[in-house]
């Protein structure tokens, strides 16, 4: 009967499935993965081959995360992680809900449709 440590080392557990996706406006870049137990997010990052299909991109100014929540490339990845290389923002979360609430001339409660007809 195996033990819990002889089952941590069999071949079945020594690799976990990961997945390496990016966004892109034209669709989705992806690539599926096995890697050794122990990788992380940089490791699979390297591993995917995204950096020689996107030389634009710079190795230590890549963000990432895992399931839409940023890691670090040293995070150590689970069996069945989505490894996530996100882009840059084009403009601050905060500055986009600024712009958007900003009330626009003419418009909102109190506006009026035209210069007033009344005598």
């Amino acid at each position: 009967m195996p033990t819990p440590e002889s089952s941590a080392t069999s071949p079945a557990s020594s690799t976990i499935r990961v997945e390496v996706v990016h966004a892109l406006p034209q669709g989705a870049w992806r690539r599926r993965l096995r890697l050794p137990a122990g990788s992380t997010a940089g490791d699979a990052v390297a591993q995917s081959g995204f950096l020689a299909a996107h030389p634009e991109q710079s190795p230590g100014r890549i963000s990432l995360g895992i399931f839409g929540r940023r890691c670090h490339a040293d995070q150590v990845l689970a069996d069945q992680d989505r490894v996530e290389i996100l882009r840059p923002l084009e403009i601050d979360p905060m500055e986009r809900r600024r712009r958007r609430a900003r009330p626009r001339r003419g418009r909102g409660p109190g506006a009026t449709s035209g210069p007033s007809t009344s005598q």
